[in-house]
Order: structure tokens, then C-alpha cells, then sequence
């Protein structure tokens, strides 16, 4: 499977517009936002470098600090925005968690919050490009689990393959 790099900067885009939709969820730690930006960065054009995987590793340590869960799922977001400029062209379920994580663990900090996730879910379809939709069509279907997190995997990548 070949994946360019439009696609994957329109992946990155989407996929950092979700993440930052939860940023306020993370109001003492700079590192998450960070990431965004660098996913934005790639996005808008930017190589692919080493400060946007340190800017990644830098999310998944504020994720991994957090001491409240909503703010925790936030950062995971940002660490998928960062990602998603190296997501992996094999033909593996593996890969649509690459995919969707970023938007589905939005929706979970939401949830957590105690906010809407179904709300964060329809933002994220909606304003989601028709290459993300084209490019989670050449996967094969996810393993998401049975947890909330699996459900919200569920809801976006079947919505998101259905164009509804």
C-alpha cells in the first residue's frame, strides 16, 4: 500500500483540529499543544522530522503525568495528531486506531469531562476531508474492543467509512 504525503497531511490536519478541540482540558501542561502545533506544522506543509516525534514522545509524557482522566485522554489526542504523520502503510487493523485514536480520544476526554462525546464525535465527522474517509477505506476493518473507548472507535470508523 502506498500512502502520500497529501493524504497524510490532510490526515494530520483533521486529526490535530480534533486534538486541539480538547486542549483546555490541559491548562498547566504546554506539551500537548506543542504537538499540535507540530502536527499542524506537517500539515501546512513541513517535513516530517524528529521535533514532530519529540513533540509526540513530549504528549505521551504529559498523558502519562496527568492526574486528572479527562485531561490524560486530551493529551493522548494530541500525541495521535503528532503520529499521524507516520502512520504505517500496512494493510492492518492495527493502523485505523492511527487513524481515528486522535478524534475518539477527544471525545473521551469530553465524556470525562462530563461533556457531550457524541457532540465531539459529530464535530469531528463533520468536518472531517474526504481524504481521511478515502484513506481509512483502504483499511481493513479495526479491532477497537469492548471498552467506551472501542465504542467511540466503533462510531467513528463506521460513520466515517459510510460517509454518514
Amino acid at each position: 500500500m502506498e500512502l502520500d504525503l497529501d493524504e497524510l497531511r490532510a490526515l494530520a490536519g483533521w486529526t490535530a483540529d480534533c486534538a486541539a478541540r480538547v486542549l483546555p482540558l490541559i491548562p498547566d501542561d504546554a506539551r500537548p499543544a506543542a504537538a499540535i502545533a507540530a502536527a499542524r506544522e506537517f500539515a501546512a506543509g513541513a517535513p516530517r522530522t524528529k521535533a514532530l516525534r519529540t513533540a509526540a514522545w513530549g504528549a505521551q509524557a504529559a498523558a502519562s503525568g496527568a492526574t486528572n482522566p479527562a485531561a490524560a485522554a486530551a493529551a493522548r489526542a494530541a500525541v495521535g495528531a503528532a503520529g499521524a504523520a507516520y502512520l504505517h502503510p500496512l494493510e492492518s487493523p492495527h493502523q485505523v486506531k492511527h487513524i481515528v485514536g486522535p478524534a475518539q480520544q477527544a471525545a473521551l476526554a469530553r465524556e470525562l469531562a462530563g461533556d457531550s462525546a457524541e457532540a465531539e464525535l459529530e464535530w469531528a465527522l463533520t468536518h472531517a476531508p474526504p481524504e481521511v474517509r478515502t484513506l481509512l477505506n483502504r483499511f481493513p476493518p479495526g479491532k477497537p474492543g469492548k471498552t467506551r473507548l472501542g465504542a467511540l472507535h466503533r462510531h467513528l470508523e463506521s460513520a466515517l467509512r459510510t460517509g454518514s
